[in-house]
């Protein structure tokens, strides 16, 4: 697949877009297409099946959101407003991305007079069937709960006219591809199908051959593009200063999201930081919903400087403004590498992201970091290092490499 150049002078105006949407977006002060919406909207706006190949955090979600609520608003209102029988929907893998997606979408929406309604796990299924029962026009779903009112016979896809599926690659990586079939198997009327995913092969690919009709394929930032726009720092820290250091880099940020590799690392880091007079909070699997959507919102407003956060909890995450990204624990791989520190340097942007490394994981990052092609030396620090305050600044030079 080849990589789509786009006019970056181009207008939603001129993709298509309808003026009441134009005139949404211009209020929240939306004016020029990201190279993913100049790219797909008006194939999408034409009706055609499209495959978006993007990275989270490059603005996918007007990429199909757009499409969607202008098609459904102007097509045939057949079962528009129907209880439970939605006219579209949008599937993806995490609740927190529910969110996110809902609260872009949902102003969209009410200017043009159509209703949407988020179903997720870990919310309450009553207010959620109450919703759908008054009749959306949009649902936007995780698959297990899409699964859950399915079965219940609160939700019918049966009329759906648009179907999104955002973030398919973390959905096949999350064992939710039946879920996905499932909802595939039950359409019963023409519709199109956008498709938004990190990679197209594998499971994704094979979807693709077989429900997709005669896609449209389009491509944008391909990793190293998106490790071009990262500043990296290799820090070799030593156990007992190692969340001293973590501390010290945040402090003189806004916004630093760390990850951990598990749920309980989560809980005890941010205890620890919290010691240091750091304030922090943790999302992963274990915690309630609300307090989930709490630390969320806290962070993403600037309240709370730090957010620890493990690797699952944090997919699909789209967080404006993160200052820096900690691998407080190294990532798996080159791959998980890239996910991570795509919290930062989104959409066009820069940031900063710094791996901790301990003596025994030198090597580890050194694989990593010929995976993506970097060569960054590996230093030394020390929690009263007054560099951590300034990581953009500071370019570590190769006499200070550890080995």
């Amino acid at each position: 697949m080849t990589i789509d150049t786009y006019d970056s002078v181009r207008t939603f105006e001129s993709l298509g877009v309808a003026d009441s949407l134009v005139k949404e977006l211009a209020d929240q002060g939306i004016t020029t297409p990201f190279p993913i919406q100049a790219l797909t909207i008006a194939d999408g706006l034409a009706g055609r099946d499209v495959c978006g190949k993007a990275k989270t955090g490059s603005g996918k979600t007007l990429a199909f959101g757009l499409p969607l609520l202008q098609r459904i608003a102007g097509g045939e209102p057949s079962a528009s407003g129907q209880p439970g029988r939605p006219r579209a929907l949008v599937l993806l893998p995490t609740r927190e991305l529910a969110v996110q997606v809902h609260d872009v979408i949902a102003p969209l929406a009410k200017a043009i007079r159509l209703r949407v309604a988020a179903v997720y796990g870990g919310a309450d299924v009553d207010r959620q069937i109450t919703r759908l029962r008054n009749g959306v026009d949009v649902v936007i779903a995780t698959p297990g709960r899409l699964i859950d009112l399915g079965d219940r016979g609160e939700l019918s896809v049966a009329d759906l006219e648009v179907l999104v599926l955002d973030e398919a690659d973390r959905m096949a990586d999350m064992g939710f591809m039946p879920q996905v079939e499932w909802v595939l198997r039950r359409l019963e009327r023409p519709h199109q199908t956008l498709l938004f995913s990190a990679t197209l092969d594998g499971a994704v690919d094979r979807l693709v051959k077989r429900y997709l009709s005669d896609p449209v394929f389009h491509e944008v930032a391909s990793s190293s593009q998106t490790v071009s726009k990262m500043e990296h720092r290799f820090l070799q820290v030593h156990q007992m200063d190692k969340v001293r250091v973590c501390a010290a880099i945040a402090r003189a940020q806004t916004k630093t999201l760390v990850f951990v590799r598990t749920k309980r690392g989560a809980d005890r880091l941010v205890e620890s930081i919290r010691a240091e007079g750091v304030r922090a909070a943790a999302i992963h699997g274990d915690l309630r919903q609300g307090e989930r959507e709490r630390a969320l919102a806290n962070f993403a407003s600037g309240k709370l400087p730090v957010l620890v956060a493990t690797d699952v909890a944090a997919r699909g995450l789209h967080i404006d403004g993160v200052d820096v990204v900690v691998h407080y624990d190294p990532p798996e791989d080159h791959k998980a590498y890239l996910h991570r520190s795509g919290r930062t340097a989104r959409a066009g942007s820069t940031g900063v992201v710094a791996t901790l490394v301990l003596w025994n994981q030198i090597v580890e990052a050194e694989v990593i970091q010929r995976r993506l092609g970097l060569r960054v030396p590996i230093v030394e620090v020390f929690s009263n290092d007054p560099r951590l305050s300034d990581l953009a600044s500071w370019e570590p030079s190769a006499e200070e490499a550890v080995i």
